[in-house]
């Protein structure tokens, strides 16, 4: 698949054109949006979360949860090799702070306090993500990841 990033990240004055303030900011300058007032806190549609600025598909509706945080939270990434991990003190205590691997886009952080399978918690920034439902993976370039959704029911 031909990521955008090779034609984004590495010009930020073609990012700053192509993602709006907040995606930028949250992206480019690890930013936070507020919780609850995000795009996909709440979205229960069947599908996968790519990187706003690769297009990297990091993570599926099958590992999404309400975590009561206002933020989309997963307990696992479509693959661990999507994404890259990378400790945060910013805030005065360690955090993890989740990047994309390709798009090196500030994603969110991933805490230990998720439910079972893997008691993860990805709480990733909404404005950090571009939602794909099911239905459109094929049209969009994503059709190898129908796979995740066979015989499954539910997101």
């Amino acid at each position: 698949m031909d990521y955008l990033y090779k034609r984004f990240k590495k010009d930020p004055a073609l990012l700053k054109d192509k993602l709006s303030t907040l995606q930028y900011q949250v992206t480019q300058h690890e930013g936070t949006e507020p919780p609850f007032q995000n795009e996909y806190w709440d979205n229960q549609c069947a599908g996968i979360y790519v990187d706003i600025v690769s297009g990297e598909p990091l993570f599926a509706s099958l590992h999404k949860f309400d975590s009561g945080s206002g933020w989309p939270s997963f307990y696992q990434p479509i693959n661990e090799a999507v994404i890259n991990l990378k400790k945060d003190s910013k805030l005065g205590y360690l955090r993890t702070e989740v990047r994309s691997r390709y798009g090196d886009s500030h994603l969110g952080h991933v805490f230990e306090d998720g439910p079972a399978p893997t008691g993860l918690r990805y709480c990733i920034n909404s404005a950090a993500l571009r939602f794909i439902k099911r239905a459109d993976l094929c049209s969009m370039g994503y059709g190898d990841l129908e796979i995740l959704f066979e015989n499954r029911t539910g997101k």
